[in-house]
């Protein structure tokens, strides 16, 4: 990844409280950056999934008698 950009996620006072209660445990910073990694994982290969059903559900069916089993 080059460079970073800043984005701002409001969340509910409670949970920001027990958040901060927690921070010398928790980089939270680097907690949310790697869940965003994995779900961005995770939507990706939904999407080849989707496009590799997509190409199946087109090609054509096979012929009675043209795929056989040993």
């Amino acid at each position: 990844m080059g460079g970073s950009a800043v984005i701002t996620v409001r969340v509910p006072r409670e949970l920001k409280e027990a958040m901060d209660r927690y921070s010398a445990m928790v980089n939270w910073s680097e907690e949310i950056r790697n869940f965003i990694v994995r779900r961005i994982a995770e939507l990706r290969r939904e999407e080849v999934l989707n496009k590799l059903n997509s190409i199946i559900d087109r090609l054509p069916e096979s012929l009675p008698g043209s795929v056989s089993s040993s």
